[in-house]
């Protein structure tokens, strides 16, 4: 793994990722894609290359579930695509038991997770998707951050033969990594070094972190940054030496803070008693009824980036 910094973004990372996917389907006709009729540029360049191999299924998305279980077990290896409150929420009862009660190498795809869908109101909000799927032991799941650790999610994804769920994000974002090691492999990538705490964090909020640590870097506190791709199962070692390591930990995320990357760090701290300072910053656990944009909504709970820097020095 090589870091880079932000720059400038190359494309939309959901491109990214699809057309990582198209490259491996020209090749290896067993590959499916399913979607609830989401769209992106890169599947409208799926459909028209390999039209046999993609089923817009329509807003149906426990029934997308129910059938990438079957094409599975008849050796197809199936991408389904949808927004994360549906994907997850919605078709909890399938996933657990026609994916993971069978073990079957489908991969769930979802935009969508933390608040990217902010001017839908709750109904699209997806803070609850990593809690949800940490609690299916045999899922695995994936949160790339940026351009090029969503482009190794993809490549990684064909050869991987479990359940895996992976979230990734829409738009245009900096990218950070210049390369990266299999996510399954390394799981926990250091983007910066800093004596004074050690923040954690995954997905969107790994890029907001980045501006969080030059703030706190710039009033003389020093943040380590660490940026989690592979979610479960949990790199214990690599977590472990992390947090040995830390003087104090801070974990910020988009999801609740009930049940998220916050909760399985504590949880891992305290069964392996590692007694270090530990600040958990999230969203507020009630529904957030409000409507905005992304940062506009993190700032109305209290997550911009600011607010996060103050609240940070003031625990230290």
């Amino acid at each position: 793994m090589s870091f880079k910094g932000p720059s400038n973004p190359m494309k939309d990372l959901r491109d990214a990722f699809f057309d990582i996917i198209l490259e491996i389907a020209l090749k290896e006709k067993d590959v499916i894609v399913l979607t609830d009729d989401m769209g992106a540029h890169s599947l409208e360049t799926f459909k028209k290359e390999l039209p046999s191999q993609f089923i817009n299924i329509g807003i149906a998305e426990q029934n997308m579930i129910g059938l990438a279980a079957g094409l599975a077990m008849n050796g197809k290896k199936v991408y389904c695509y949808g927004i994360a409150s549906f994907m997850t929420a919605r078709c909890f009862e399938q996933i657990k038991i026609d994916l993971c009660l069978m073990n079957l190498p489908v991969v769930i795809v979802t935009v969508g997770g933390g608040f990217t869908y902010g001017s839908d109101g709750p109904t699209h909000h997806g803070p609850l998707d990593i809690a949800m799927m940490r609690l299916l032991p045999e899922m695995t799941i994936l949160s790339p951050c940026d351009f090029v650790s969503t482009e190794a999610c993809a490549r990684a994804s064909y050869q991987y033969d479990k359940p895996l769920y992976i979230r990734i994000e829409r738009g245009r974002l900096p990218e950070i990594y210049t390369a990266i090691d299999n996510p399954f492999d390394t799981g926990i990538f250091n983007l910066r070094q800093g004596s004074d705490i050690t923040i954690m964090s995954t997905g969107y909020m790994t890029q907001r972190c980045i501006e969080i640590a030059d703030k706190l870097d710039s009033i003389g506190i020093g943040a380590a940054l660490y940026d989690i791709v592979c979610i479960a199962p949990l790199k214990k070692e690599i977590l472990s030496n992390i947090l040995i390591n830390s003087k104090a930990i801070v974990i910020i995320e988009e999801g609740y803070i009930t049940g998220g990357i916050g909760s399985l760090i504590s949880e891992f701290m305290s069964d392996n008693n590692l007694n270090k300072p530990l600040l958990r910053i999230g969203a507020p656990h009630p529904h957030i009824f409000e409507c905005g944009d992304r940062d506009w909504l993190l700032g109305r709970m209290g997550l911009g980036n600011d607010e996060i820097v103050e609240r940070i020095t003031k625990w230290i």
